[in-house]
């Protein structure tokens, strides 16, 4: 399994930390164990400590990743949202503790044999998906369970998914993968993409393992390179960081990134 290091070492895909006052909305990660990191990027909690004086709108901005997510509260409520290829805003009310488990990219269809392109953009119950699945959550996840003990609970199920599974996997997407991140997602994927994939097969393999094409999931690896460098207003300004991952002016690059994180890079750094 050493195979797919090459996304745990090059892809770190950032959610943005929720900005409330006073903490009225907590959001955490915690890192997967050793035997399922190359699959798991982290386990996460967004919870209200209290209720809140009005609804809250969670953004989530595209990072290229398959989440599996549920509600602690009611475990039954288990669904799960595929790549998006833009921002996402969920409404969702005032008191709420949601769990979730963020594969890294092409690690869910390869463990669960699932289609990711069939889950683009959206957000399906659980239960249509992997009704064994959803059941198991359902079953084992109690409302008094802490999160650090329910990402115990998690792992050791992913661990034996993981253990029970004949991973078959092809070395040119890999390769392509691979690529794609070294560029920082800044690549011709039609010309550059040389790893042995015919046009047509690239499409067809990214469509399955992402839920999009190459040249589509290059975009985000790009924004999320972005975010990872963690650049301010003022940087931005001063060293034109853009200019590298081949944005030719700001104002083309403020509309692509609008379109992923949901604001403006000046809000969204301010």
């Amino acid at each position: 399994m050493k195979e797919f290091e090459i996304i745990k070492n090059h892809y770190k895909p950032i959610q943005p930390t929720v900005k409330t006052e006073d903490k009225e909305v907590v959001y955490q990660e915690i890192r997967p164990s050793p035997t399922i990191e190359n699959f798991v990027y982290c386990f996460w909690q967004l919870k209200t400590p209290k209720p809140l004086q009005k609804p809250f709108v969670y953004r989530v901005v595209s990072d290229g990743c398959i989440d599996i997510f549920f509600d602690h509260n009611q475990p039954s409520d288990n669904f799960i949202m595929g790549f998006c290829r833009k921002y996402t805003e969920f409404p969702i009310g005032t008191h709420f503790d949601y769990i979730g488990i963020r594969f890294l990219p092409a690690a869910f269809p390869l463990l669960f044999g699932i289609d990711a392109k069939t889950l683009s953009n959206q957000s399906p119950p659980l239960n249509v998906v992997l009704p064994e699945l959803s059941d198991w959550i359902l079953a084992k996840i109690k409302r008094s369970d802490s999160f650090a003990h329910i990402t115990t609970i998690l792992s050791d199920k992913l661990a034996d998914i993981i253990q029970n599974q004949q991973l078959q996997y092809d070395t040119r997407f890999l390769n392509s993968l691979d690529l794609i991140f070294q560029k920082n997602g800044f690549l011709d994927t039609e010309r550059e993409l040389d790893t042995g994939l015919s046009a047509r097969q690239l499409r067809r393999i990214f469509n399955f393992y992402i839920g999009t094409t190459a040249k589509s999931f290059s975009n985000v690896v790009r924004f999320q390179y972005i975010l990872n460098v963690k650049p301010s207003r003022q940087s931005l300004k001063e060293d034109k960081l853009y200019f590298d991952v081949g944005f030719f002016d700001q104002a083309h690059f403020i509309k692509n990134f609008k379109t992923f994180y949901g604001v403006t890079p000046s809000e969204a750094f301010g």
